[in-house]
C-alpha cells in the first residue's frame, strides 16, 4: 500500500483526537484525587478498547482502531514515536552525578535493588512458570529472564514525582533514593536490551553476540564519550540558534538517531532514546527551561497517547486473573522492598529510613508497563500476564507515597487551593470596608460550612480587632478558629477598588482571603498563610489575580504560575 486511503486518514485523525482528549481529561481527573495521571490515561484506552467500547460497538471500534491495514500501521508508527520521545524525557531525569555523590550506599542499594528481586523473579518463573503466567510455547529461559528483569526495574519518573510531592526530594534520603533508582534503571534497561537481543526482536541481520556486544559498547560510549561531546556541543547550539527551536531540534535529532541505531542492532528504539536522554540531561548546559519545554511537549501530548493505547491492546476484563495479579504483586514487592531495605540497613540507615528507601524504590509505574508492552508485542508473555503487570505497576506506584509518609511520619503539605471552590469565590466584593467585606465573606462561608453567619463574622472581626490582617502588596488574610467546623475553609474575595485593612505598606487590599479552621487545626492555618504568602510573592501573579472573572480562571492562574 503506497498511501493511506481517505477513509483511513479520517479514522486515524478522529481516533487520535478522541484518544488524546479522553486521556487528558481522565488523567487530570486522576490528579484531582492525588492519583498518578497515567492511571487515568490507561483507563481512557480501556474505555475505547475491546474491554468497553469494543464490546458495545465492535464495528465502530474496528473502524477507529483497526488491527491491520494502513491505518493500523500508521497508528503503530505514531505510538512508537510517542514511546521513544517519552523515554527521552525519562532519560533526562537521570542525574548520573548523583550516583557518585551518594557513593557506596547508593551503589549498594542499587545493586541489591536489582539483584534480590531479579533472583526472586528468576527462581519463581523458572521453577513455577505456570504460576507466574507462562504461556505454552514461550522460551522458558527468556521468560524467566524477562520476569526477573520486570520485577527488578524501578520507575525513576514516578519515584522522583513521589519524593517531590512529599517535599523530601532534596533531602539526604531523597537523593539516596534517586541515586539508587538511576543506577537501578541503567542496569535494568541494559539487561532488558540484552534479553531483546537474545529474542532477536529487532529483526536485524546481526547475531546475538554482536547485538549484545554493540549494546554494551553503545551504552558505555554514550554515557562517557557521548556525554562529553554533547556537553561541548550544547553551548554552541544555544549560542548560534534561536531558543527553544535550536536546542529542541538538537535534542530530538540526537534522540531519533540514537533510537534508530539501537533498533538497527536488534534492540528496541526506546533504549537508544533513554541513553540519549541520560547523556543530554547530565550536561549542566541544558537549561531548566529547555528541560521543562521538552517535558511538557512530550508529557502532555505523546505520553497520554501512548499510555491510552495500552488499553486498546487487551480486554482487561476477559484476561484479568486475580490469583496471577496477587502473585505477581506480592513477589514484586517482597523482592524490591526486602532487597533495598536490607541494603539500607547494612549501609547504616535507621530502620524507618531503610524501609522507606525500600518502598520508595518499589514504585514501578510506566517503566514496568513499557516492558510489559514490548514483551507482549514480541511474544514473551501472554495477555493474562500483561494485565497482571499493568495492575502491579499501578499498585506499587500508588502505595509508594502513603508508605513513605507512614514510615517517615510525614505530613502532606497543604495548599490554600485545597479548601477553595467556586462557591467560596466572590468577585467582586460589594463591601467597601473591612466590616462589610468580612460580613459578606462570612455569609458565604456559613452556607458552605453549615454554621451561623454571626458566629463566623464575630470570630473574624474579633481577630481583626486584636491585630489588622492586611499583609501588604494588596492582600489581606482575615482568619479565625471556629468550634464546630469540621474541616478548613477558604473564601477568596476580589475588591478591584481596594479595601483598607491597615496594611503595613499602606496600600488597600484587593485580594482578600478569609481563612477558617477548626479549633484544633494541627497547624493548617499557618500552612495556609505561608502558602498564600509564597504563591503571591510574585508581582505578576498578584496583578493578574485582580483581572480574573471566576474561580476557574483564578485556580488556572495559581497552578500555571502566572499565565492564564
Amino acid at each position: 500500500m503506497s498511501a493511506l486511503t481517505h477513509s483511513e486518514i479520517t479514522a486515524l485523525l478522529l481516533a487520535l483526537g478522541l484518544l488524546l482528549a479522553s486521556a487528558r481529561i481522565l488523567g487530570e481527573a486522576a490528579r484531582r484525587f492525588s492519583l498518578p495521571a497515567v492511571l487515568g490515561e490507561i483507563l481512557a484506552g480501556i474505555l475505547w478498547g475491546p474491554t468497553i467500547f469494543g464490546s458495545l460497538a465492535p464495528t465502530w471500534r474496528a473502524y477507529l482502531f483497526p488491527t491491520h491495514g494502513g491505518g493500523a500501521l500508521a497508528f503503530d508508527g505514531l505510538m512508537t514515536l510517542a514511546i521513544t520521545l517519552f523515554l527521552l524525557v525519562a532519560g533526562l531525569e537521570v542525574d548520573l552525578s548523583t550516583i557518585w555523590r551518594q557513593g557506596k550506599t547508593a551503589v549498594n542499594v542499587g545493586l541489591a535493588g536489582i539483584a534480590v528481586p531479579f533472583s526472586v523473579g528468576f527462581v519463581a518463573a523458572w521453577y513455577f512458570p505456570v504460576m507466574m503466567g507462562w504461556e505454552t510455547g514461550a522460551d522458558p529461559l527468556i521468560f524467566a529472564l524477562f520476569m526477573a528483569t520486570a520485577l527488578s526495574i524501578s520507575a525513576l519518573p514516578v519515584i522522583a514525582k513521589t519524593l517531590m510531592d512529599l517535599n523530601i526530594y532534596r533531602s539526604d534520603l531523597g537523593m539516596l533514593v534517586i541515586a539508587a533508582a538511576v543506577f537501578n534503571d541503567l542496569v535494568g534497561w541494559i539487561i532488558f536490551a540484552v534479553i531483546l537481543g537474545m529474542l532477536g526482536s529487532g529483526g536485524g541481520s546481526l547475531g546475538i553476540g554482536q547485538t549484545i556486544t554493540l549494546t554494551l559498547v553503545f551504552a558505555l560510549g554514550m554515557l562517557t564519550l557521548g556525554r562529553w561531546v554533547i556537553h561541548r556541543i550544547l553551548p554552541w547550539v544555544q549560542a548560534h540558534t534561536s531558543w527553544p527551536g535550536g536546542v529542541l531540534g538538537f535534542a530530538l535529532s540526537l534522540t531519533l538517531v540514537s533510537a534508530a541505531f539501537t533498533e538497527w542492532i536488534g534492540i528496541h528504539a526506546i533504549f537508544g532514546a533513554f541513553l540519549a536522554g541520560a547523556a543530554l540531561g547530565d550536561s549542566e548546559h541544558l537549561r531548566e527551561r529547555t528541560r521543562a519545554t521538552i517535558d511538557q511537549f512530550v508529557s502532555f501530548i505523546f505520553a497520554p497517547l501512548f499510555f491510552a493505547s495500552i488499553g486498546l491492546k487487551v480486554d482487561f476484563l476477559a484476561h484479568f486473573d486475580p490469583v496471577l495479579v496477587v502473585t505477581v504483586l506480592v513477589i514484586a514487592c517482597l523482592g524490591k522492598v526486602l532487597g533495598c531495605g536490607l541494603a539500607g540497613r547494612f549501609s547504616g540507615l535507621a530502620r524507618r529510613e531503610a524501609w522507606a528507601l525500600g518502598f520508595g524504590m518499589n514504585a514501578r509505574g510506566v517503566m514496568e508497563i513499557i516492558l510489559g508492552m514490548l514483551a507482549l508485542k514480541y511474544g514473551m508473555i501472554g495477555e493474562r500476564l500483561f494485565v497482571a503487570l499493568v495492575f502491579m505497576a499501578l499498585a506499587t506506584s500508588l502505595m509508594s507515597g502513603p508508605m513513605l509518609q507512614q514510615l517517615l511520619r510525614l505530613k502532606k503539605s497543604r495548599r490554600f487551593t485545597d479548601y477553595l471552590n467556586a462557591r467560596t469565590f466572590i468577585n467582586p466584593l460589594s463591601g467597601h470596608t473591612r466590616f462589610g467585606a468580612i460580613s459578606e465573606m462570612a455569609a458565604v462561608a456559613a452556607q458552605v460550612a453549615g454554621l451561623e453567619e454571626s458566629e463566623i463574622r464575630d470570630a473574624a472581626l474579633l481577630r481583626e480587632s486584636l491585630m489588622p490582617t492586611g499583609i501588604g502588596r494588596g492582600m489581606a488574610v482575615p482568619h479565625a478558629r471556629l468550634k464546630g467546623l469540621s474541616s478548613p475553609l477558604v473564601v477568596v474575595g476580589l475588591a478591584p477598588g481596594g479595601i483598607d485593612f491597615d496594611s503595613p505598606d499602606g496600600f488597600p487590599a484587593q485580594i482578600i482571603f478569609l481563612i477558617l479552621t477548626p479549633l484544633q487545626d494541627d497547624g493548617v492555618q499557618l500552612e495556609i498563610l505561608a502558602d498564600i504568602a509564597t504563591t503571591f510573592k510574585v508581582k505578576e501573579i498578584r496583578e493578574k489575580a485582580g483581572c480574573v472573572t471566576n474561580c476557574t480562571e483564578f485556580l488556572a492562574l495559581i497552578r500555571s504560575g502566572c499565565e492564564l
